[in-house]
């Protein structure tokens, strides 16, 4: 049985990550949030300590590491992404290996900053790539890793994922905090684009602000053409009122059905962390330096055919 501590307890993800830590049949020994909405942890961890001022978390820690029988192994981050980097290193210094929600961090700049502080910690760095794991996603990556033909395959990547007024007010409205919608609900599916179809050549910002983001991605072996929103708005009219999210992949104008089996998918990835397959700072960068391009990328109109089919009606 490992033992963990969560930093980040109150926020959207960190039941998945406490479920996970349950699931696998390990211990969350420690939770800290400045926020104190953290009742979830009395189904699940009764007995965890919590506190809401980091210094008391760290120094509890620290106290627990000088025995070997209380030594905690892993800390689990979902905090908000502007804080990943400061309290992933925090946790690497505890003495601790470290998995983390997406996105890593926001730059391949801090990525070799982390890779430093493991080696100067001997710890490991792991990042929830959970789409890695999805069973329609590694079936389509066995059939393109086996195609016989040098022609590019045609994607369209659509993800509708409705956020209420709320969503704004919060840190993730705030791209200083969250890094854009692009990077705060995309980053992992630039991961599964670069997992699927390998190397990426050209990358193309269509459109981009604080509610949705399009463009054009060109892989190895893939033209992908991808929209992103939290604007309830553009959902299609076959989900709109049943479901607040929309996910699509159309692969040579076949849809590849991956709207369900998310539920789990945290639970798989503490799996092959705890086996010793987990993912990385290396594995990670792809996706964080396409991320940190699409920020820094100047908006140009879409040529040709590489333009998402949703454009038509924000261009206008």
């Amino acid at each position: 049985m490992k033992k963990f501590a969560l930093i980040g307890a109150a926020g959207y993800i960190a039941p998945r990550h406490m479920c996970a830590i349950k699931n696998t049949h390990n211990m969350l020994v420690s939770a800290y949030d400045i926020n104190d909405s953290v009742g979830i942890i009395d189904s699940l961890f009764p007995k965890s300590e919590f506190f809401t001022e980091f210094e008391r978390f760290q120094e509890h820690v620290f106290r627990l590491n000088r025995n070997p029988e209380t030594a905690l192994d892993y800390v689990s981050i979902c905090s908000p992404n502007y804080l990943h980097h400061a309290h992933i290193a925090a946790a690497l210094r505890m003495g601790c290996d470290v998995i983390c929600e997406k996105p890593l961090v926001p730059t391949s700049e801090i990525l070799n900053e982390l890779s430093k502080v493991e080696q100067e910690t001997s710890k490991r760095v792991f990042n929830i790539l959970q789409l890695r794991h999805h069973p329609a996603i590694l079936s389509l990556k066995d059939k393109v890793d086996k195609k016989s033909t040098e022609k590019k395959y045609e994607i369209e990547l659509t993800y509708i994922t409705s956020r209420g007024k709320w969503y704004m007010e919060s840190w993730k409205g705030d791209p200083r905090k969250s890094f854009g919608v692009a990077t705060n609900i995309g980053v992992h599916f630039y991961d599964m684009l670069h997992f699927i179809f390998c190397r990426l050549e050209r990358n193309v910002v269509h459109f981009s602000d604080e509610c949705k983001a399009a463009g054009y991605l060109e892989y190895e072996n893939a033209k992908v053409r991808w929209f992103l929103s939290i604007d309830a708005d553009d959902l299609p009219a076959s989900v709109n009122g049943k479901s607040l999210t929309y996910r699509s992949i159309i692969v040579n104008g076949e849809k590849i059905e991956f709207s369900e089996g998310f539920a789990d998918l945290h639970i798989t990835s503490y799996q092959e962390i705890l086996s010793g397959r987990g993912y990385g700072i290396e594995d990670a960068r792809n996706c964080v330096e396409t991320v940190e391009f699409i920020r820094s990328s100047k908006v140009t109109p879409p040529s040709n055919c590489e333009g998402h089919p949703m454009l038509a009606g924000l261009l206008r």
